[in-house]
Formats: structure tokens, sequence, C-alpha cells
């Protein structure tokens, strides 16, 4: 009897954590973002609210903007078009969205994370420097240079960049593991947070003088 309870004991332990270690189903074939009836920036789960099923469309499902140019002429030289549930609310709880990015001759899309996603990366037209780094503390800048059709990963969390290193322009299409991945821009965040981290704490973490950060802080 005791061997026969310690076995139950273990197989159910076994399915807990076979139960943890993966990710749940979904129960429905899909639930269409409802941001109508829940006012403005407001969620009700890990998502949106699902829009009731017969009220769904083929336009839920669709997107028309990526065969667009971004506007590059900005200070960086780069723009992002994004295709994510924001966008397309039939992308809901499915877990992936895409990006367009574009940038001028020598333009960079600066460091940068997304807190919830895993992106993919690939290279329709240009030369262009890829790079991220390993977390603390080996903080290792892993940078390769693409072609057209080239393709580059970068990890879930990990700070990462994009620059056009030709006389042309590049655009990329880029895939992420998440219908609302976010982004965290490492030079606004610090440097144009509201209200202003203090520029001592700044100062002492890049080791420099206090009047460079207030004059970074200004220019953003």
């Amino acid at each position: 009897m005791q061997t026969l309870l310690q076995l139950s004991l273990l197989l159910a332990l076994t399915f807990c954590h076979l139960t943890f270690a993966s990710d749940p189903a979904s129960l429905q074939d899909f639930c269409v973002a409802d941001r109508n009836n829940q006012g403005m920036h407001i969620l009700k789960m890990n998502g949106f609210a699902c829009k009731n099923p017969a009220t769904v469309q083929a336009k839920d499902f669709s997107f028309t903007g990526l065969h667009i140019p971004g506007n590059t002429r900005n200070a960086i030289g780069s723009a992002v078009t994004a295709a994510t549930v924001t966008q397309i609310p039939g992308l809901n709880t499915l877990g992936i969205s895409m990006v367009r990015i574009d940038l001028a001759p020598w333009g960079i899309n600066p460091p940068h994370t997304h807190p919830r996603a895993t992106e993919i990366l690939t290279v329709i037209e240009g030369s262009l420097e890829v790079g991220f780094v390993t977390s603390n503390p080996d903080n290792r800048l892993i940078s390769k240079i693409l072609q057209k059709g080239d393709v580059f990963v970068f990890p879930i969390g990990l700070i990462h960049y994009q620059r056009n290193v030709g006389n042309g322009n590049v655009v990329a299409i880029a895939a992420l593991s998440s219908q609302n991945p976010g982004v965290i821009t490492i030079a606004n965040s610090i440097f144009g947070s509201k209200p202003d981290i203090s520029a001592d704490i700044l100062a002492k973490a890049f080791q420099v003088d206090k009047s460079i950060v207030q004059q970074i802080q200004w220019r953003f």
C-alpha cells in the first residue's frame, strides 16, 4: 500500500512538473480583442477581453501598411511600422506580431529591448549591422553585418540595435513572439523619464559629470 501511494505521488508530481513546464494551449479558435467595450488602456486579462465570435470579421485578422516605407527623416534616420494586436485585433492571445523597419543610409534603430518577445529579423533590402548584448556580468556584444535575405535572432529581453551600413535604404521585416512585445528604448527611458531620474544618480551610474547628464536629459 505504501509503495502504491509513493508511486501515485511520484506520478502526480511528474504531471505537475509537465504542466508548469509548457505554455497553456488555447481552448478556442481565437480571441479577437474587444477594445471598444472595456475603456481606453483597461485590460481585463493578460491581453484584451474577447470580442463576441459572432461579430468577428476578416478585417479583424488583417492589416494593410507594411508595403509603405516609414518616414526616416528624423534624428536617428529610422522608422518602425508595427503590426501588433493594436493594429490587428485577431492577434490577441496568439503570441505573435510583426514590424517593418526602415533605415536611411547610416540610420540606426537605437539600442532597445522587447520585454515580452524574442525577435527574428530578415533583411529585405540593403546592408544592416545588428547586435545584442548578453546579460551581466559578461555584457558580451554579439554582432554581425547582414545582407539581403539574411536572418538574425534577438533573444527576449536583451538590449539590441540595428544600423544601416550602406549608402542605400534598408528594409527589414521582423517577427516577434508576442502579440504585444513592448519596446524599451534605452536612451529615451533613462534620460527622458517623467519625472526625470535624479541627475546625481545618473552621473554616478555613467561615471560622468552631472552637467553632462542634465544636458542629455534636456535633449530628451
